[in-house]
């Protein structure tokens, strides 16, 4: 029997970062319990009136955040608020799957593309590794605003 899971990441700040890989990959902040969001409202306006009528103390209303795949599919993220910093690499790390079916100038062109879109949204390009097939179609390493290591696939 298969699990449902989710993926965790340790955050300096929870809200920003999950904004970040919300855009990435086009996940939708969920609405918090017990609360239907109109179409068009902000989740994350919805989250800080909740946490507010619960009780939350306001210096906590960043401790965690999530998103999800609208579609259902995707696992989803977690991202929770530690006082340290990161300080190694990855052991493990997220492929973006930004050019599935692409080969040679034409996957690259297109990893280039979304590279240049990330970087907009706050990433940081690292290497461009060309392909070598039939091993390797090419990639682009990446790290999110906070540091963590993804590659563009």
């Amino acid at each position: 029997m298969s699990r449902e899971w989710q993926v965790t990441f340790d955050a300096a700040d929870p809200r920003a970062l999950s904004t970040f890989w919300r855009d990435v990959l086009g996940y939708v902040h969920p609405a918090p319990p017990g609360t239907d969001l109109p179409a068009g409202a902000d989740p994350l306006a919805a989250w800080d009136d909740f946490l507010a009528r619960v009780g939350v103390p306001e210096d906590q209303w960043n401790s965690s955040s999530a998103v999800e795949d609208p579609d259902g599919s995707g696992p989803r993220l977690f991202f929770q608020q530690v006082p340290e910093g990161k300080v190694a690499k990855n052991r493990l790390h997220l492929d973006v799957r930004a050019a599935p079916g692409l080969e040679g100038e034409e996957r690259m062109a297109a990893l280039e593309a979304e590279c240049a879109r990330l970087v907009a949204l706050g990433a940081t390009r690292v290497r461009r590794a060309e392909p070598e097939p039939p091993l390797s179609l090419g990639f682009i390493v990446m790290t999110d605003p906070e540091g963590n290591e993804f590659c563009l696939d």
